[in-house]
């Protein structure tokens, strides 16, 4: 059996493979409502063979979407149809996760097909944007409202009340959207936290948020199931958070239970990224070797890719996006192409395996 094929147990869940759907917002909701795209993108990606679906970033409050048609999970009307999905993806052999998000500053945009720029808070789907610091994304952009310590508790009460609603909707992985320049990312970086109280200055106070939003959705989770971080590894630019700052990070989130941290990079400023495949793993690998799971994400697209990425120890698990764009099957098809000929099929598609 390839390694990218065998499989992974956490606590009491148990991934029937390493290949995970990464989240990819789809800009396709109405007020956070998930909707029968919804359904049909993560449903088919549980049919081709993926063993963990985690939605698109799921925002804790309306103020906390990226764009007027992000999917949400801030009132209970948002559950019904979530657990349509999730059912849906249970029926079929994966596992349904989901991404808790918040998009601090980067918050009230176009969406991208539209241009992507921020919507002005006075006008129709704006809002105004928040942020540890009063410092926006891009210079044209409307400042947001600096959080006072009110407004923090609601960030935490929102995750927690999020948690309760994906419990309810049938999630059994949640990852907390820690990365790309939105609002926990925001937080730990020097780069856009200019605060000089408990939450800003040390990284010690900027990690704090983090880690209090980590506590605050453990008082809920079931303590059997997964919990994921996802973190941007590296700013890219001096003066920003570092490859060295997360290893320090990783290892406290794993003694505080984070099961694995999903390792991505950048977005927090706007700077030029090397990009190349797979050139995020090393930040995977470097922060597996403090002891905790971490998942590689970032151009992987080949089958022997993604395997000589487990084989070698570099990630315990594979997080692709773009891939299975393009490809809702690539499970199938790359065990096909690593010759593991046992994985299951749908039944109604049985007729089409390679022989």
């Amino acid at each position: 059996m390839p390694h990218l094929f065998s499989p992974l147990k956490i606590k009491d869940i148990e991934f029937k493979n390493r290949i995970t759907v990464s989240p990819m917002c789809e800009y396709s909701s109405v007020d956070g409502f998930a909707n029968n795209w919804h359904l049909v993108h993560l449903g088919s990606r549980a049919i081709g063979g993926a063993a963990l679906v985690i939605t698109e970033a799921n925002a804790v409050s309306a103020e906390g979407r990226i764009t007027y048609a992000d999917l949400g999970i801030y009132k209970d009307e948002h559950i019904p149809k979530l657990k349509e999905i999730t059912d849906f993806i249970h029926e079929h052999g994966a596992i349904a996760g989901t991404q808790l998000a918040h998009a601090g500053r980067k918050a009230s945009h176009q969406r991208p097909w539209d241009g992507g720029a921020q919507i002005p808070s006075d006008q129709p789907n704006g809002w105004r944007a928040v942020a540890p610091s009063a410092v926006p994304f891009n210079e044209i952009d409307e400042a947001p409202i600096e959080l006072d310590k009110a407004g923090i508790e609601k960030v935490k009460a929102d995750f927690k009340a999020a948690t309760l609603r994906a419990i309810q909707a049938g999630f059994k992985v949640i990852e907390i959207h820690a990365a790309h320049g939105y609002l926990l990312h925001e937080f730990y970086s020097p780069l856009s936290n200019k605060r000089t109280d408990e939450y800003g200055g040390s990284f010690e106070n900027r990690i704090r948020l983090l880690l209090e939003v980590v506590e605050t959705v453990q008082e809920v989770w079931p303590a059997t199931n997964p919990l994921f971080v996802r973190i941007s590894s590296t700013d890219w630019t001096e003066g920003g958070w570092t490859g060295e700052d997360s290893v320090a990070l990783a290892k406290i989130l794993k003694d505080k239970g984070i099961d694995l941290v999903d390792c991505s990079s950048g977005g927090n400023v706007l700077v030029p990224i090397p990009l190349k495949p797979g050139y995020q793993v090393e930040f995977a690998e470097a922060i597996r070797k403090t002891g905790i799971l971490t998942g590689a994400v970032g151009l992987i697209t080949e089958s022997k890719q993604a395997e000589d990425i487990i084989q070698t120890g570099q990630a315990d698990m594979i997080i692709i996006a773009r891939e299975l764009l393009r490809d809702p099957y690539f499970p199938l098809r790359a065990a096909h192409e690593l010759g593991f000929e046992d994985i299951k099929w749908p039944v109604q598609y049985e007729r089409a395996k390679w022989h």
